[in-house]
Formats: structure tokens, sequence, C-alpha cells
């Protein structure tokens, strides 16, 4: 039986990582056992005393803390290493993504027909939180950026929801510590002609009230990462 690695980045999500995790247990994924590898980098507010009280076993858990906080594109490079499934799916540790949608993100995949399956949240036919105006523009500056750079089509670049064949996320070597490892690893995908495809997604965003983390700054970098991996490995 094929298996499914979740990797779920976390950082400061004491609120949510309790019931992000009991959603991800419970979603149906086509008959795959699951993995769930969690990397809490360097939690500050309460999230990493959870997780150490956490029942692993009952989870399907591998748990790792990093001593230092380094960002996203870290904590993923570190559960890059220890994920053993067949299948690699990458779920952040709020609540702005349902994984009751990872049948339909993983049976390409299953099915044969894609190597690489991101979820968009700005392709339209699934509910979707209307959040703030500039993050929707500067979401679809970077996709647009990513097609004229690549060669593609894409709608949602940014997206967290990112399935892969795990033989080729494994070959990936993730340089990115923060955010701008989104547009690291899509170049990287895109340049080798890997068989990407997109499919419409739900999508809760969450405010900055709300804890939301991601600002203009990782905008920017997020622009020098498209441009210098369009030309450097």
């Amino acid at each position: 039986m094929q298996k499914l690695s979740i990797l779920i980045p976390v950082y400061n999500e004491a609120k949510t990582i309790i019931e992000i995790l009991q959603r991800v247990v419970e979603a149906p994924c086509e008959g795959l056992i699951k993995e769930l590898i969690i990397v809490d980098d360097a939690s500050a507010d309460g999230t990493r005393e959870i997780l150490q009280k956490l029942n692993a076993d009952e989870y399907h858990a591998k748990i790792y803390f990093h001593e230092k906080n380094q960002g996203k594109g870290a904590a993923l490079r570190t559960a890059q290493g220890h994920a053993t499934g067949d299948i690699v799916l990458i779920q952040d540790a709020d609540l702005e993504y349902s994984p009751n949608e990872y049948p339909q993100l993983i049976k390409p995949i299953l099915d044969g027909n894609a190597d690489v399956v991101y979820g968009s949240r700005l392709s339209g036919g699934k509910i979707t939180r209307a959040f703030h105006f500039t993050h929707y523009l500067g979401n679809k500056f970077l996709s647009l950026l990513t097609n004229v750079l690549y060669d593609s089509t894409l709608t949602d670049m940014e997206t967290c929801y990112k399935v892969f064949r795990a033989d080729i996320f494994k070959k990936i070597k993730i340089k990115s510590s923060r955010f701008e490892f989104e547009p690291e690893i899509t170049a990287k995908v895109l340049k080798q002609g890997i068989r990407l495809y997109e499919l419409p997604i739900s999508y809760f965003g969450r405010d900055y009230s709300e804890g939301k983390k991601i600002t203009w700054k990782d905008g920017f970098a997020a622009i020098w990462a498209l441009v210098k991996y369009r030309f450097v490995d």
C-alpha cells in the first residue's frame, strides 16, 4: 500500500495546531497510509510545549524541533529528510486550507497523469474568503512573473497545497529558508519539464490579527527568487 507523507511546518500556531492535526488524521486520502512529518520552527507561543506532550503514535507523526527560528523553507528542508512516503504533500499548521481536499489533490498523481499538483486559490470554482486586495494583486503578479519567466500558465504559484511524487521532491535541494521556498521549488519543477497540474481548492484565509505571517517584504524576496532560479540552480 502506498504512503502519503504530509509535511507540516509549524511556527507559533498554538491556537490551531491540535485542530489541524485532527483534521489531517481524519481526512480521506484515496486509501493511502498517512505519515505526518511535523517540524516546529522554534515556536515561542506554547506550540512547542503542545507538540512535546503530543502522543505522536496516535497521530502517526514524527515530530522535530528547531532550536532557532529559521523559516518555513528551513522547516520543510528538515521534513524533506524524514519523509518516507510515495507522495509528498505540504500542509500549513493554520486552518486556511482544508485537508478534506486531499483526494482531489493526490488523484492525478495516483492516476499517472501528473508528477506535481498545485491547489489554486485563484482559479475559481471553490469557496474563497475575500481577503486583502493587495494580497490578491501580489499573488497574481507573482504568478504572472512565474509564467513569463518559465513559460507556464499557473494561477497560484504561492499556494501552500503543493503535492509531489516523492522521487521528484526528494531530488530538489531546498536552499531557501523563508517563504521564498515557494518560488524556488516552483522554478526547479518547471525548469525540469515535469508534469505540473493545477486544480481549484477552497481557501479560508486569515488576517494578520488572526495570525497571518507573510508580509510585503516576502513578496520582494519571492520576486528575486524567481529571477535568480531562472538562471541558476
